[in-house]
Order: C-alpha cells, then structure tokens, then sequence
C-alpha cells in the first residue's frame, strides 16, 4: 500500500507545556489532530475549572491560522480536590476529565495524590457525573523497581478502583507491559487505555544499550521486547479498548541532556506518521483508522471526526532539532528516516 485515506485522528494524552514551548509544539499537534486532550502537570497544576480555562485560552492562541484544532482540557487531582470542584467541571463545556498522578511518579507530579483513600469520595462524584479518570499507573515507592511498577499498580491500585467505582470510566494512560494490556481486554468496557508510539517502536535496549540515550527515557519507563509485542498485538489488533494517545512530552535539550534526565519522548512532530510506520511494519495498516481516530471517541462519548486526512509513503528525514528561542527540542528519531508521510 502506497498511500492511505483516514478519518482525521485525535491525540488522546498529550502535553504542550506553556509559553514558548507550547508556540512551538502546538503547530506539529494541529497540523494531523483535530483534537487531543490536553495534561494538566505544569509546573503550577491546572487543578481548577478557572485554570483550566485559562490554558485553553493559551492554547488556542497558539494554533495557527487555517488550522481546526480542539483542546480538550483536564484537571490534575490532589489531596485537597474537592467534589464542588468536580461538579463545576461536570458543567464545563471544555473539561473532559480527571488525571491522577501518584505523587513523584513523573515530570510535575509531586502534587499528586499520596493516599488513595484521600480522594474516594471525588471519585464517587466523578462516577455520579461520568466524568473518566485518567490514570498515570505507576507505585512509585522507592523499593520496587522500575521496570514492575505498573503491574504492581494493577493488582495493588486500579483493581481497587475498579472494584469500590465500577461505573468510573478510567483510561489507563501510556500501558507498557503485556500485564496492562491483559487486565485492560479482560476488564469491563469501563476501562480503556492508551499506547504510545514511543512504547511501540522499542525496547528498554533504546535507552541503555551502547550508551545512555536521555531522549529515549519517559515514565513509564520503555519495557522488554516481550511488552513491546504485546503492545503492538493490541493496538493492531482491532480491541477498541486501545486507541492513540501519543504521551508526547516536550523538554528542552539542555533539561534532557543532564544529571536531571527529564523524563518524556517528544513524538508530536510525526506522530500519525510514526503510528503508520508502526502498523505498516505489523502489516495492519487497515487497523490504524479505528485506533487513531475512532475508538478513542467512542470511549468519550464524543463524535467521531468527519475530515479526511492522506498519509502517503516516502521517505523524509527528521529534523535534528526545533528551536525553541535561544533552546532546542530534540524530536524522537532526530535525524532519521521515516517511510510515511502526511499530506497536507
């Protein structure tokens, strides 16, 4: 297949940052999506109704000219969320959900929520409005290690949430392991989950071997090449319990390349590409249309796009970089080739 005409496909967990990285990154994002729902871990979290309004504000004035593009705008959940919170945003036009972030699990995350128990009766409210709770599923306590973090999360946390909220819709964000993708397809139709492309194209070899690479580190944390396959059999796979969600997280190159080594892969330059890419390989591509663009609407309730976009295959090389002012944003795959391309 030489060329391929989708339904216009939506970016369900993306993050834009603020101020000049968000002038930069917004463009790539609008240019293939028509929608994504938008993270709320900046440096201040969107936590509120009135915050969330304005980042959208932000957002929106971002986009460029000629290009129809909708923020979907979420709230960051703490301690001290309050269910008055939860029912404003249930009367928003422009809040789709809840993000839970266990405490120190990511980039921003250290207002998370320490105690589960702490936020029950937010959740029960969620449920009573429909609300879906987005989830970073990661423990995050010093002794277990990083590479078993998310299935302990499964069997220590989510089958409790599902268990006391049954009706709670829940996306379990970014799923790496072949454990998620498991207790995903064997759960009730009130829980989904997005895949990165990040997630799909490799293994942890892409961070550790021949040298550390810092642009291939996020969190969670690339896995074995036995989660990878389990990956790709379930975004190929026709489940619509999975569909897109790209995780595209913007650092500048001087934050990433350091002691610190923030944690995220920058992917929204390419990201339907690098998805096309992915499905070609698995000899699927007549699969990518209801992961890219139509299961993620259905799980919303929000209806599917009517555009139309082509992705063509020829080969075109990443940049090595964006500039960002007097920075730079380092692409996944800087300098390389990718064999499909969107026409536009």
């Amino acid at each position: 297949m030489e060329k391929l005409i989708i339904t216009q496909p939506d970016d369900w967990h993306l993050h834009v940052r603020t101020g000049a990285i968000l002038k930069t990154v917004i463009p790539h994002t609008a240019r293939q999506f028509s929608r994504a729902v938008i993270m709320p871990n900046l440096k201040s979290p969107v936590t509120t109704v009135a915050q969330a309004e304005n980042y959208r504000q932000e957002i929106i004035q971002a986009i460029p000219k000629g290009l129809d593009f909708t923020p979907l705008m979420t709230l960051y959940l703490t301690d001290s969320t309050t269910t008055s919170e939860v029912e404003k945003a249930a009367e928003s036009p422009h809040v789709y959900a809840f993000k839970l972030y266990p405490a120190g699990a990511t980039t921003n995350s250290d207002s998370g929520v320490s105690k589960l128990d702490l936020i029950y009766h937010v959740l029960e409210t969620m449920q009573e409005h429909d609300i879906p709770l987005l989830i970073h599923g990661e423990v995050t306590e010093a002794k277990y290690d990083i590479f078993d973090r998310e299935k302990i999360f499964l069997d220590k946390v989510l089958a409790g949430i599902i268990k006391n909220f049954p009706e709670l819709r829940i996306v379990f964000e970014h799923a790496t392991t072949r454990e998620a993708v498991q207790f995903v397809t064997e759960a009730s139709e009130q829980l989904a989950a997005t895949i990165t492309p990040q997630h799909l194209m490799f293994n942890r070899n892409a961070i550790l071997a021949g040298g550390i690479k810092p642009h291939y580190y996020c969190l969670p944390i690339i896995k074995r090449e036995t989660h990878r396959q389990a990956l790709i059999e379930a975004a190929t796979g026709g489940n619509k319990k999975f569909f897109l969600g790209t995780d595209s997280a913007p650092h500048l190159q001087h934050l990433k390349e350091n002691s610190c080594g923030c944690a995220g892969c920058y992917s929204a330059h390419a990201a339907i590409e690098l998805y096309a890419e992915i499905f070609d390989r698995a000899e699927k591509l007549d699969k990518l249309e209801a992961f890219a663009s139509f299961n993620g609407a259905d799980f919303y309730r929000l209806p599917r796009n009517t555009d139309k976009i082509m992705i063509q295959k020829a080969t075109w090389r990443i940049p090595d970089n964006y500039q960002v002012e007097n920075n730079f944003l380092i692409p996944l795959r800087a300098g390389e080739d990718l064999t499909w391309r969107l026409m536009n």
